[in-house]
């Protein structure tokens, strides 16, 4: 079909602005069978378009200088060539195995614009390493994952052998995020396991609650599938009732078991067989006289808003955009909270606490390199600066978040917060909750038997 020029004065049809946005965001949402995977469509969604947003001010510049100057479709040309090379880049930086078949792509879009004769081959070069520089750049601020199991949780301690998962009670969240029918595949990978589904309107803490009673009266072990709060209901049984527990990854995000080194359900169930065991930390959370736990993280001050403010865009977008976006809206919109930090009056934007230290440095805790070390990893955003805000976001966005005096980062065995009612909610693994005017923190170390995979 041949293509009508455009008349004067009459925008010219951008198909690379439009199509290649949703193409990423198709890739983004489709390819989640894998955690490498879902995180290289997403940072590829993500800087194709911050490369797109470039080419299109860039341009909005040169033509309020020299109007006219280039051709009609020089622009999208310009956008699908840095866009395809941002997109490329950024995804095999965070999975290189995909690089056999996304590098023909990005060759192929920038030879076919030679051919065409849109542009020398030079200009071509240049907006190939405008987009390779934007991908590369996003690692300033968006680190890559490795996946690595924990350190300190490489097997190290006895746990009972379940060849075909012989008694393993597993109990599976239908309502966890991972959208998939995990129940069906337990019962391929560990035939003899006692397989019993959470389904929509049942009480999960009840469905543990009776899993663990039969274990504690028949031996064997806990499993569970879902997410970081459907794991986190059942590693606190767990660890009250010293049972060793399997972790089988079926939220969104699972962050815990990632951190395990067990990003498939299949990894679960060969430690499960071998009985290859270890021992993690939990992080503690004590106020009016009880305790709860985290497994991951604790947060104060505009995180519980800006959890849910990732949460109603990332079905959409994806985590990390879905944050960035969320971060930018919460501080425009909210307002510091007023603590005391260990008997210091703080004003703080956000106070952060991850069970054990969280890499790499900076306001994106990624993963741990151990879960048993004793600490807890406390990052603090001050409000108490002139202009806290415009600083915190410019020094995220620039990579020098751990130069700037609006944030600290330390290390801590206990932490005492007063205050905190008046704050607000706090949130644990990713849930909200009400917090009540002191809470303290600290750990119960290697509290928790987990499955592991072999040591690497």
């Amino acid at each position: 079909m041949r293509t009508r020029e455009p008349r004067l004065g009459e925008k010219a049809v951008q198909p690379a602005g439009q199509g290649l946005p949703k193409l990423a965001a198709s890739a983004a949402k489709g390819l989640t069978g894998h955690r490498s995977t879902r995180r290289a469509a997403l940072r590829g969604t993500g800087s194709l378009a911050l490369a797109s947003a470039v080419i299109h001010v860039a341009t909005k510049l040169l033509d309020s200088r020299r109007p006219l100057r280039h051709p009609p479709n020089a622009v999208p040309s310009s956008r699908r060539t840095s866009g395809t090379a941002a997109f490329v880049t950024a995804a095999t930086l965070e999975s290189p195995r995909l690089a056999i078949l996304l590098l023909p792509v990005a060759a192929g879009v920038a030879a076919a614009r030679v051919r065409s004769g849109a542009h020398a081959p030079g200009r071509v070069l240049v907006d190939v390493t405008l987009g390779v520089g934007i991908a590369a750049a996003t690692c300033r601020w968006w680190p890559l994952r490795r996946d690595e199991p924990a350190a300190g949780a490489r097997p190290g301690l006895p746990v009972p052998a379940l060849p075909c998962g012989e008694g393993l009670v597993v109990v599976v969240n239908s309502d966890a995020g991972g959208g998939v029918p995990a129940d069906a595949e337990l019962c391929t990978l560990l035939p003899k396991a006692d397989v019993r589904l959470c389904g929509a309107g049942e009480d999960l803490h009840t469905v543990l609650r009776q899993a663990t009673a039969y274990v504690s009266a028949h031996g064997g072990a806990l499993g569970v599938v879902g997410g970081d709060g459907t794991v986190n209901a059942a590693a606190v049984l767990a660890a009250d009732n010293r049972l060793p527990l399997a972790v089988f990854p079926g939220g969104t995000l699972n962050h815990f078991a990632a951190d395990l080194g067990l990003p498939t359900l299949k990894d679960t169930a060969e430690a499960v067989e071998a009985g290859r065991g270890g021992a993690v930390g939990l992080g503690r959370i004590t106020g009016d006289g009880t305790s709860t736990y985290f497994l991951n993280t604790f947060s104060i001050g505009v995180y519980p808003e800006l959890v849910r403010a990732r949460e109603a865009r990332e079905a959409s977008l994806g985590k990390w955009p879905a944050l960035a976006i969320g971060m930018l809206r919460v501080l425009a919109d909210g307002s510091p909270i007023d603590v005391t930090v260990d008997g210091q009056p703080r004003r703080l934007w956000l106070l952060f606490a991850g069970n054990s230290r969280y890499d790499p440095p900076g306001f994106a805790p990624s993963y741990r390199p151990t879960l048993d070390d004793g600490l807890l990893d406390l990052r603090l955003v001050d409000g108490k600066h002139p202009f806290a805000r415009t600083r915190l976001v410019t020094a995220f966005l620039t990579g020098t978040l751990a130069r700037s005096r609006v944030y600290q980062e330390t290390t801590a065995v206990r932490l005492r917060i007063d205050g905190v009612g008046r704050a607000g909610d706090y949130t644990r693994d990713g849930e909200v909750s009400p917090a009540c005017d002191t809470l303290v923190l600290d750990k119960r170390v290697r509290a928790l038997t987990m499955y592991l995979p072999p040591a690497r």
